[in-house]
């Protein structure tokens, strides 16, 4: 008897809105776990803000939010890094033992696929650890441009309602 639910597995983890769904919720959880470090980040540029803001008024506090946009940009880009690892760990071990699989079904002797699988690993490892770090700057580089601007036009809000008085954005 056939086992029903090893197709129902294999079908569903080739389908690309699993591997999606897997990067999220890893993501997620690695979000949670690092929740607060995200909240000591914006403590600390709450701080910052309002102690620039107390020394000129008029002034809006570039470098905190400068600083706490760098710092969101680099744990986001740390925490994709992450998710898209635990993605890719499983898809690099199935690519990697089928290009083995195919080579001893080739014909290769021991010895060369010994030697093949160790280049093979090299040049798999190597090929994901740049995407990896290419994705995860891109991420880094998007949050933090995001985070800047947001904190900018918040502090400039919050200190237009303080003030009263009117500021161009």
């Amino acid at each position: 008897m056939a086992n029903p639910e090893g197709p129902l597995l294999v079908r569903a983890m080739g389908m690309r809105r699993t591997w999606v769904c897997l990067f999220l919720l890893v993501y997620t959880f690695l979000l949670y776990c690092s929740w607060s470090l995200l909240l000591s980040i914006r403590s600390w540029y709450n701080t910052a803000s309002s102690h620039s803001s107390s020394t000129s008024p008029t002034h809006v506090a570039r470098w905190p939010a400068l600083y706490a946009s760098v710092l969101y940009g680099g744990v986001f880009g740390l925490l994709a890094m992450g998710a898209a690892l635990a993605v890719a760990v499983p898809a690099t071990l199935v690519t990697w033992i089928t290009v083995l699989v195919l080579l001893a079904f080739a014909g290769k002797p021991r010895r060369s696929l010994v030697m093949e699988g160790r280049r093979i690993t090299a040049d798999i490892t190597a090929i994901a650890l740049k995407i990896l770090v290419r994705e995860g700057n891109l991420v880094a580089g998007i949050c933090a441009t995001v985070s800047f601007f947001v904190l900018l036009f918040s502090s400039r809000r919050s200190e237009g309602a303080a003030g009263g008085g009117d500021h161009d954005l």
